[in-house]
């Protein structure tokens, strides 16, 4: 369907990434489910976005889940050395993987791209922090009610950029400025491109239900394509991933619309 893009004629579908076979029970040392087939994910989806990274075009990465973000950064790190990120996503995905109420990864890629308790094998198959701190920016995390009470503390003092679901809705009048400023902000002299990521989590129940922990709040589907179109629209993008739609959930009734909005972002960086 992205082919009817103008400048999507040539796109090329690279497939599917294969990776160990996911086991459902948590590991006892680093405290993840599947976490051997976290990290043969994590050196697959490095391998072929670094690939297509090296070969000047631009990847997007649809995944189920957030973790292949790690191999993104890690791709991104190989080609730029320094990359800023563009975080759009309902949570904050930064436990501590013991304190994680679920033990998934995607509760904790973040934390990990940002070198915090990062568990020893993950670390030897990537080297990290794979971002700085200084630049990352974040837009949407509405769970720090969640990990107040599971006594994690936020990211917001820590990053450079974060604004909450509520805080976005707040500047609606304003929101390409917004991340324009954002977006600017992450980018130095060494920090040259930046990897969108965007979770479709952080779009409200009511614009997507077919997520696996949906929150009260988030934002419409307008207001997350106007973001997408901002990040695109700076020509500073190295890479985009988009994660966190379960058609088992709707039968697949919201594919056409995730498709639709992604055309009009992606239209942008034109």
């Amino acid at each position: 369907m992205l082919h009817a893009l103008g400048n999507l004629h040539e796109a090329c579908d690279e497939g599917d990434v294969t990776f160990a076979a996911p086991s459902t029970k948590r590991d006892a040392h680093s405290g993840i489910i599947a976490y051997s087939s976290l990290i043969s994910m994590v050196r697959q989806v490095r391998s072929s976005v670094g690939r297509i990274l090296g070969e000047g075009r631009f990847p997007l990465v649809i995944g189920g889940d957030c973790p292949v973000l790690l191999g993104c950064l890690a791709a991104s790190a190989d080609i730029f050395s320094k990359t800023g990120l563009l975080f759009v996503d309902g949570h904050e995905d930064a436990y501590p993987a013991h304190k994680s109420p679920a033990g998934e990864a995607a509760d904790m890629e973040l934390g990990f791209a940002l070198g915090l308790q990062v568990p020893p094998l993950l670390a030897k198959a990537v080297r990290t922090p794979l971002v700085d701190a200084s630049a990352v920016c974040m837009l949407g995390p509405r769970d720090k009610k969640y990990l107040q009470h599971a006594n994690v503390p936020s990211l917001d003092r820590m990053v450079a950029e974060f604004y909450s679901d509520v805080a976005l809705r707040n500047s609606d009048n304003c929101m390409e400025d917004l991340v324009s400023r954002a977006v600017g902000r992450l980018l130095s002299s060494r920090t040259k491109r930046v990897w969108l990521h965007m979770d479709l989590d952080v779009l409200s129940t009511r614009s997507l239900s077919a997520v696996d922990y949906p929150q009260p709040g988030g934002l419409n589907r307008r207001q997350l394509e106007r973001i997408g179109r901002a990040a695109m629209g700076s020509g500073k993008i190295a890479g985009c991933n988009l994660t966190i739609y379960n058609p088992d959930l709707d039968g697949g009734r919201s594919a056409g619309r995730i498709v639709k909005c992604l055309e009009k972002i992606l239209s942008a960086g034109r």
